[in-house]
């Protein structure tokens, strides 16, 4: 039988510079949004910001490029993908390495992915282009869970499971697992299924390397309400309204949101 800790973590805003809105709205690559606001092209709620760094909350904002208000890809799209590993969550790479975007090339529309998997780590990827769907998802306030299976070296006991639901500071930073399960365990390895409610940069694997139970095999498996199922390695399956609608029924689009107080 399995074992497992739990725990409730913090939560923060959302905010990004103002060339990574204009990527996540799939208006232009990061290198194209930043030479558009260099060249006094981009307009923020009627203003023209020359500043590419400039702090944005991107669903708050009307974003104009030579006077025209963008919103991004007129049709909804959202898809999930199997990621498989050796592949990089990310457009293009200077070093040559296989993209996400190599599985994607029939693909209906521009998407931009739901946070990131990194090279080693494979499972479930949302991309879509619904940017405010996007950055609710990703904002630690919504709480969305992400669920992992787990392999690492070692024996990992119950007093370390716990130890990861509790949190570790390393640096500056703390980290801590929403849950953790162990679902078996020998002198060799550990299996676990970990929880996560945010996605904070290679958090599984920076805990574990804590404890000194490095990751050998790393998947995710589930994001909110959506689940791999019989997705294979490298594919990819449109995601319907009503699929959404069930997978994440606290999601309202900022139109139906209650103004927040002045």
């Amino acid at each position: 039988m399995g074992i497992t800790v739990r725990a409730t973590v913090g939560r923060s805003r959302h905010v990004v510079s103002l060339e990574r809105a204009l990527s996540k709205r799939g208006l232009a690559s990061r290198s194209e949004a930043r030479a558009l606001i260099l060249q006094g092209r981009v307009s923020v709620d009627g203003k023209i910001l020359t500043d590419p760094a400039t702090r944005v909350v991107p669903e708050r904002v009307t974003i104009t490029i030579d006077g025209e208000a963008k919103k991004g890809g007129a049709e909804p799209l959202t898809i999930i993908l199997h990621k498989p590993r050796g592949y990089i969550t990310t457009r293009a790479d200077p070093e040559g390495r296989k993209t996400i975007y190599d599985l994607l090339k029939d693909l209906p529309g521009r998407v931009i992915p739901v946070g990131r998997l990194d090279l080693a780590t494979s499972g479930l990827l949302i991309l879509t282009n619904d940017t405010q769907f996007g950055d609710w998802l990703t904002d630690p306030t919504s709480n969305i869970p992400r669920i992992y299976l787990v392999t690492v070296k070692g024996e990992l006991t119950d007093e370390t499971a716990a130890r990861l639901v509790k949190g570790l500071t390393l640096g500056a930073e703390k980290l801590a697992a929403a849950d953790v399960t162990v679902r078996k365990r020998s002198k060799r390895e550990t299996h676990l299924t970990i929880t996560l409610t945010e996605g904070k940069n290679r958090e599984i694997r920076r805990l574990l390397d804590a404890v000194e139970h490095p990751v050998t095999v790393l998947r995710r498996v589930q994001f909110g309400g959506l689940g791999l199922g019989t997705l294979q390695p490298g594919k990819w399956r449109r995601v319907s309204a009503a699929e959404l609608r069930a997978g994440f029924p606290s999601y309202t689009t900022p139109s139906k949101r209650a103004p927040k107080p002045k």
